[in-house]
């Protein structure tokens, strides 16, 4: 494996882990409030989660370059303030990937909360836990098992995101260039070894995260 293979392969797995700790923060809240929180206006955030996995990757990078390119709605003002953008950085491929891996760990997660028993939770309530206590005591680490398979699927999903970190990130060797886009190049150079070498490391780490979901998913049931 080349030494710009190795590289991919790390800024892969750093993209990934990253961009997973970010949909936990992120997407375990917002499952547990979807899935426990009537509000007005949840439809609408449903369709905003769900929205990256039935769009084009390509059509979530650009709208995430309208967003955060360096004459974006957000990255405009903070390229006027600081100079730096985030566009075509490794922060950038965590952006995209985290955007892309969001709705697997939403729904996921949504329907393991969903799933555990109302009635535990109001047992806790009349035992003087409040909601937050309750939710963070009781719901959550019964829905456990769904949200560590959500995670896993998230990761899986991030390790091998293309469109939206092409359009967002770029592919630039030694940067932004992760695994997927380092397979893309090889391809249209003709270097027939190094794909194999890499579609199998992707491979064989998809499988295993496919059986480790698939574990965690059948404790859920």
């Amino acid at each position: 494996m080349s030494a710009e293979s190795v590289a991919a392969l790390w800024l892969s797995l750093k993209v990934a882990g990253v961009a997973t700790v970010v949909n936990a923060l992120v997407g375990v809240p917002l499952a547990y409030l979807l899935a426990r929180k009537p509000f007005r206006g949840r439809w609408l955030v449903d369709l905003a989660v769900t929205l990256p996995l039935i769009l084009p990757p390509t059509v979530t990078g650009y709208y995430l370059i309208v967003v955060l390119g360096r004459r974006g709605l957000l990255g405009g003002p903070l390229y006027a303030l600081t100079g730096w953008t985030v566009a075509f950085t490794w922060q950038a491929a965590v952006i995209a990937s985290a955007i892309m891996a969001l709705p697997l760990l939403v729904r996921t997660a949504r329907a393991a909360i969903e799933s555990v028993d109302r009635d535990l939770e109001r047992a806790a309530m009349t035992l003087g836990r409040s909601e937050w206590q309750t939710a963070i005591e009781v719901t959550l680490p019964l829905a456990r098992n769904g949200i560590l398979a959500g995670l896993v699927l998230a990761f899986a999903r991030s390790l091998g995101e293309f469109g939206a970190t092409l359009m967002l990130a770029g592919n630039i060797p030694g940067r932004t260039t992760t695994v997927p886009l380092a397979i893309y190049t090889a391809v249209q150079t003709g270097e027939t070894s190094e794909v194999l070498i890499l579609v199998s490391a992707l491979t064989t780490v998809s499988c295993l995260v496919i059986y480790l979901a698939g574990r965690l998913g059948s404790r859920t049931s």
